[in-house]
């Protein structure tokens, strides 16, 4: 028997109690499902953090989080748009408000308006070179959708895109790039590549019905040991960006839990089973969070 595909969409708790519109706009920003936001915000505030940044600009990553909460909701809305007749052919994505047909294009493309003018006002709270960065990624952002069908790894191009807050982040704090950066920059692009392939797992019966390409597609059976090498890259690539900030092997030991946690994900990963590649996906949040602490600690002792 197949494993049950579990809907792109949430109908239970508060989302449930909005008016029908309201309803669906939530859901095709997915606010329903912020695991997303959480994603994306969590590079900037490693920068932010790694930086030694963290407490004297608390009010930076409050911006970061609604920046992600907004740019996030964007960035969903424009792939819906896309991808709507694409979505309609996939059994976890056919409920979406586009792909069903509940919300109309213009609707969308009003509300992606206003999602964006919220990320301008979060980009107006940067400093010039901050925000000379931030722009830069909106080529990424508008090209991401249409990776799918041109690439066996559209997961890459998706690393580039929601590792992009640690660019901003650290110019953010302190007005300059560092050698650092980069590290923590390359180390998430490998991270995002490896959780996104958990997630796609989910849908590799009916991408390959609808001809969508997949990072998980192109390693087939071989999935799970490539998320553990990419993660194992992650790790490493995290490790010279702290070295690169405080070399010291206590500094290396902060990666410790991160490390573990990512080890738990790929070890007990079913990839036949799409409810358990969901939750091991939706893990990363907390992944993030550990990560941010390895990058309070080793940027807090370094300044």
């Amino acid at each position: 028997m197949a494993a049950p595909i579990v809907p792109d969409t949430e109908h239970g708790g508060t989302v449930a109690r909005l008016s029908p519109l309201t309803r669906d706009l939530a859901q095709l920003a997915r606010l329903d499902r912020p695991i997303g936001a959480w994603l994306l915000f969590w590079p900037g505030a490693w920068a932010t953090a790694l930086a030694g940044r963290a407490v004297a600009r608390w009010d930076l990553i409050l911006w970061f989080a609604l920046g992600a909460i907004a740019m996030r909701g964007a960035g969903c809305v424009y792939n819906d748009i896309v991808d709507r007749d694409l979505d309609a052919r996939v059994a976890r994505t056919r409920e979406r408000p586009l792909a069903s047909g509940r919300v109309s294009l213009k609707t969308a493309w009003a509300f992606l308006m206003g999602l964006s003018l919220i990320g301008l006002v979060v980009l107006l709270q940067l400093p010039g070179l901050a925000q000379g960065i931030a722009l830069v990624s909106l080529g990424l952002v508008a090209a991401y959708p249409f990776m799918k069908r041109i690439t066996w790894w559209p997961q890459a191009w998706l690393g580039l895109v929601f590792s992009w807050a640690a660019l901003v982040g650290w110019p953010a704090a302190t007005g300059h790039t560092a050698p650092a950066l980069w590290w923590l920059y390359a180390g998430s692009v490998l991270w995002v590549i490896g959780y996104d392939t958990i997630y796609a797992l989910q849908d590799v019966e009916d991408d390959a019905l609808a001809g969508v390409k997949s990072s998980a597609r192109a390693l087939g059976s071989h999935a799970k040991g490539g998320v553990a090498l990419l993660y194992a890259g992650a790790v490493l690539l995290w490790g010279c960006a702290l070295w690169r900030v405080r070399p010291d092997p206590l500094a290396l030991a902060a990666l410790l839990p991160v490390a573990a946690h990512l080890g738990w994900q790929v070890l007990g990963l079913h990839p036949d089973a799409p409810a358990d590649a969901l939750r091991r996906f939706r893990a990363n949040r907390f992944a993030g969070l550990l990560m941010f602490l390895a990058c309070l600690a080793v940027g807090s002792a370094s300044h």
